[in-house]
């Protein structure tokens, strides 16, 4: 798809409309093969996001699905039930008022059926799903440390609440 239909019928302010490219990302598929993806991200952070999916298909780190969260009506759920990794939706941090970063194309969520998200009411998202570092698409300490490598932060290590699919690179304060 087009950068275009990836951020259509969202209203994105324009200075973050602006900042926004949509990049062509080879992956492994679970059944081995080399697909094609597509993330949109800030434009800062292009190539470091080229590099880092180049480094997880090395590693033979299998993804089911990589497509802009426009495919699924921009509904961050349904997204997550479908292992859909991806990256800009324009949204609040679950249960506050703030952007998350995935609102400036600076985060990622990767398998997340794999790699769930626990809420801060102890609900696991998607429903269903359990970490297990031994299932094949699990982010574990040696693949989350190849993007951290980069100066991006992991959302397994937070303490609070476990967000093993999340991966952002904070702004840099000006």
């Amino acid at each position: 798809m087009t950068l275009a239909e990836a951020l259509a019928g969202k209203e994105i302010p324009k200075e973050i409309r602006d900042t926004l490219v949509l990049v062509d990302i080879p992956y492994l598929s679970f059944g081995g093969e080399v697909r094609q993806g597509q993330l949109v991200v800030h434009i800062e952070v292009v190539e470091e996001v080229k590099n880092i999916f180049y480094t997880l298909q090395e590693a033979r780190f299998p993804i089911q699905e990589m497509v802009p969260v426009v495919a699924y009506g921009w509904d961050d759920d349904v997204s997550m039930e479908a292992n859909n990794t991806s990256a800009f939706n324009y949204r609040v941090i679950f249960g506050t008022d703030r952007l998350s970063n995935h609102s400036y194309g600076r985060a990622i969520d990767i398998n997340p059926v794999q790699n769930p998200y626990t809420q801060r009411d102890g609900i696991v998202v998607p429903l269903g799903a359990q970490y297990d570092p031994a299932q094949p698409g699990t982010i574990t300490a040696d693949i989350a440390a190849v993007i951290k490598s980069y100066g991006w932060e992991w959302g397994g290590d937070w303490k609070e609440r476990k967000d093993w699919q999340h991966f952002e690179k904070p702004q840099q304060k000006r």
